[in-house]
C-alpha cells in the first residue's frame, strides 16, 4: 500500500459534497490540499472546516474550471504554494435535467464543458510534470450514469460516458510510453447520501434502492484514497452493487436491459431532481454558482 503523506493535491469542485469529503481524506493521510471552486460562500465554509482538523495545508481558490487560462493560472499559483502537484481530483461537474429536444444547446454545451473540457485543460496543464518525474495520480470522477443511461440526462450520460473512456485509453497510453508511474484512476459513485448535491430530490424506487443504494461522500472519499491512491485500483465504484451492473453490461441484449432499467425506475426518478436550491443545476437564473 503505498504512503502518500506529503503528497499534494488538487481538487476541483472540492468546497461540498464528494469534494470536500475527499479533502478531508487526503488531509487525513496528511497531504497539502488545493480546493478549486466556483461558490465562495461554500469553498470558505469548506476552508473553515478544514483547518480545524489541524492536518495539512489548504488553499482555496475561485475557479471556473471551464476557463483554460483560470485553470492555467491557478495550476501555477498552487506549484508556487505547495511546490509541485501529485494528485489531480477532478470532482466539478454540472448537469441539468431536461429531455433532449427541450434543453437549450447553450445548457447541453455547458454541461459538455465542465464535465468534458476542464477535464482536459486540468490534465493538460498536470501530467506533463507528472510524466516528467513519472510519478503521480489522475483521478477523474465519472459517475454510475456511464453506467446506467439516464433518460432526461442525455447529455450528461454522454459526459460520463467521456470521462470513463479517457481513462480507459489514457491508463494504457502512459503504460505504453513508459510512464508506468501515472495512475490513471476512474470513478463511479452513485447518487450521494440522502439523495443530495446535483441530484438532490431524486426518488429512487425500492427496487433501485436495493440494487444500487446511496453512495455517501465519506465512504466514497475512503475508497478513493485507500483503493484507487494507494491500493493502486483504476476503477472505483460506490456502492460496490455497480461492479456487478458494469460486469453485466456486455452480456445483456439491449432490450432485456432497457426492460430491466425501466424496472429499476429509473425512466422516472429524474422526474423529481431539484438539484442544490440556488444553484445553477436547480435554477437558470443562478448560472453563475457552481
Amino acid at each position: 500500500m503505498k504512503d502518500i503523506k506529503g503528497k499534494k493535491a488538487i481538487v476541483t469542485g472540492g468546497a461540498m459534497g464528494f469534494g470536500l469529503a475527499t479533502c478531508k481524506e487526503l488531509l487525513k493521510e496528511g497531504c497539502d490540499v488545493t480546493i478549486w471552486d466556483l461558490s465562495m460562500e461554500a469553498m470558505e465554509k469548506a476552508r473553515q472546516e478544514l483547518e480545524k482538523m489541524g492536518a495539512g495545508k489548504v488553499y482555496t481558490y475561485q475557479c471556473d474550471v471551464s476557463n483554460p487560462e483560470r485553470v492555467k493560472e491557478l495550476t501555477a499559483q498552487a506549484r508556487k504554494d505547495m511546490g509541485c502537484i501529485d494528485i489531480l481530483i477532478n470532482n466539478a461537474a454540472f448537469q441539468r435535467m431536461g429531455s433532449f429536444v427541450e434543453q437549450p444547446i447553450e445548457v447541453m454545451l455547458k454541461q459538455n464543458n465542465v464535465n468534458i473540457n476542464a477535464l482536459l485543460y486540468t490534465m493538460k496543464a498536470i501530467m506533463p510534470e507528472m510524466m516528467e518525474r513519472n510519478s503521480g495520480w489522475i483521478v477523474n470522477i465519472s459517475s454510475a450514469a456511464s453506467i446506467f443511461a439516464f433518460p432526461k440526462a442525455s447529455i450528461y450520460t454522454a459526459s460520463k460516458f467521456w470521462v470513463h473512456g479517457m481513462c480507459d485509453a489514457l491508463r494504457l497510453e502512459m503504460k505504453v510510453l513508459g510512464k508506468k508511474g501515472v495512475k490513471i484512476i476512474s470513478v463511479h459513485p452513485g447518487l450521494a447520501g440522502a439523495g443530495g448535491g446535483m441530484f438532490g430530490g431524486m426518488k429512487l424506487s425500492m427496487l433501485a434502492s436495493f440494487v444500487a443504494p446511496l453512495c455517501k461522500p465519506d465512504v466514497l472519499a475512503k475508497r478513493i484514497v485507500e483503493n484507487g491512491i494507494k491500493k493502486g485500483r483504476t476503477v472505483v465504484m460506490c456502492p460496490r452493487t455497480i461492479y456487478l451492473f458494469w460486469m453485466l453490461r456486455g452480456w445483456i441484449p439491449n432490450p432485456l436491459w432497457d426492460w430491466q432499467l425501466r424496472l429499476l425506475g429509473l425512466s422516472k426518478s429524474v422526474d423529481s431532481v431539484v438539484g442544490r436550491p440556488g444553484f445553477a443545476h436547480a435554477d437558470p437564473r443562478s448560472d453563475k454558482k457552481a
